[in-house]
């Protein structure tokens, strides 16, 4: 996989996008970056600690998965950002967008992307 292309085709769905990160399964993370101009809102040692809560609780969903289903992604909704978590071509994404970002769009967008 080309980790900067795909971001770079992430970022450039919807303006309101804040940060792409690509990890594998354990958590690595193999490319991330924020949209230019943007301000963290956490620490670095904040962000690592999310991501991996993030990749835990996707870990402990597909334990699941023979009873409930794939999981296509999750989507948490804070005062002041959305954060976007889901499996992509063997990896998992998580994105973090503005709050008024259109999610669902942004959604069909990657699924665009990483069908071809």
């Amino acid at each position: 996989m080309n980790y900067q292309k795909t971001h770079s085709d992430i970022m450039k769905l919807d303006p309101k996008i804040r940060m792409v990160t690509i990890c594998d399964s354990s958590g690595k993370i193999m490319f991330s970056d924020h949209k230019p101009g943007v301000t963290n809102l956490l620490t670095p040692d904040e962000s690592k600690k999310s991501l991996e809560m993030a990749v835990n609780a996707w870990k402990t969903r597909s334990q699941l998965e023979d009873k409930i289903g794939k999981g296509h992604y999750v989507l948490a909704e804070y005062d002041k950002i959305k954060r976007i978590t889901m499996p992509y071509a063997e990896h998992l994404l998580y994105i973090t967008t503005e709050v008024e970002a259109d999610h669902s769009r942004i959604l069909d967008g990657i699924r665009k992307i990483e069908s071809g």
